[in-house]
């Protein structure tokens, strides 16, 4: 009796071993050819068809004449205006925007969650919204500019309101970046280094910052490539004057104004060139950073 018993078994458990292989094989989604081929169709559609419209048009210039529109002089001062004053931005940004992910992720306090959600504003606030404010408050008869101007001080409409503007939305790229980071870095060995006898900066560069480092380069390029682009929040403070406080997307706006339209999409097309390196960039950090992660 026992020897049918046991012999019936093996043939009860295959069906659901067969089931378990099946729930295996099963997958939300169909297969991978029909949903790279959405994927593949809805990037062209949303993002290659427009660029490549944009190289097109510029194809109507011959290399002359792009040469001699994307470094015209006040072209040429628009790129050092725009691209230095990103650079400096995302520079103040790697310091501070550590300093506030340091704070709320290492210390308790009240009004933390407020502090936290006010990170995000710069994401969540119209830009041309935040150059108003910021234009309110540093112009002469602003809150904080009429104090500063007596002082020989002026920073709206000159390429200082410029790095403010670009240090205002730029600043929630590296806190969200780090944030994550220190959380997640363990605090067992930083105790274990003072244990050992090292001060706080001996385990800071010693221990934290390495973690952090790939993180921190993250968030430093994302600053970089989002002040690079940036319109709305600058065009107010900026005074827009040229060959002084005028960026690079105000000029394609005023070749698009003046019809300009080859002009136009020459220099479009070589922020395009630079921003697509500095994506290039920002993935191989973040490759990088999984991999240290991975490895710790």
């Amino acid at each position: 009796m026992s020897g049918a018993v046991s012999s019936a078994l093996p043939p009860a458990a295959a069906p659901s071993s067969h089931a378990g292989r099946a729930g295996v094989s099963r997958r939300v989604l169909p297969g991978f050819h029909l949903t790279l081929g959405f994927s593949l169709f809805y990037l062209c559609l949303i993002v290659l068809i427009p660029l490549s419209a944009l190289v097109f048009k510029t194809s109507a210039l011959s290399w002359e004449q792009f040469w001699n529109a994307v470094t015209a002089p006040r072209v040429m001062a628009s790129y050092r205006l725009t691209f230095g004053a990103s650079l400096v931005a995302a520079i103040v940004n790697l310091f501070a925007g550590l300093l506030v992910a340091w704070v709320l992720v290492r210390y308790k306090f009240p009004g933390k969650r407020i502090v936290d959600a006010l990170v995000d504003l710069p994401f969540a606030l119209p830009t041309a919204v935040a150059g108003i404010s910021l234009t309110a408050l540093l112009a002469g008869n602003g809150w904080i500019g009429q104090y500063l101007e007596p002082m020989g001080i002026k920073l709206a409409f000159t390429p200082a309101g410029v790095v403010i503007a670009l240090i205002f939305i730029g600043l929630p790229f590296v806190v969200r970046t780090v944030q994550p980071v220190l959380e997640d870095t363990e605090k067992e060995l930083e105790e274990a280094a003072t244990s050992l006898g090292a001060t706080r900066l001996q385990t800071f560069t010693k221990v934290i910052l390495p973690s952090i480092t790939p993180a921190l380069l993250t968030g430093f390029a994302m600053a970089f490539a989002r002040a690079i682009g940036e319109y709305g929040s600058v065009i107010f403070i900026a005074g827009n004057m040229p060959m002084i406080s005028e960026i690079t997307p105000l000029i394609i706006i005023g070749k698009l104004e003046q019809y300009d339209f080859a002009g136009a999409t020459a220099v479009a097309l070589v922020m395009l060139v630079i921003s697509f390196a500095l994506l290039l960039v920002i993935n191989a950090l973040q490759a990088w950073q999984r991999r240290q992660a991975g490895g710790a």
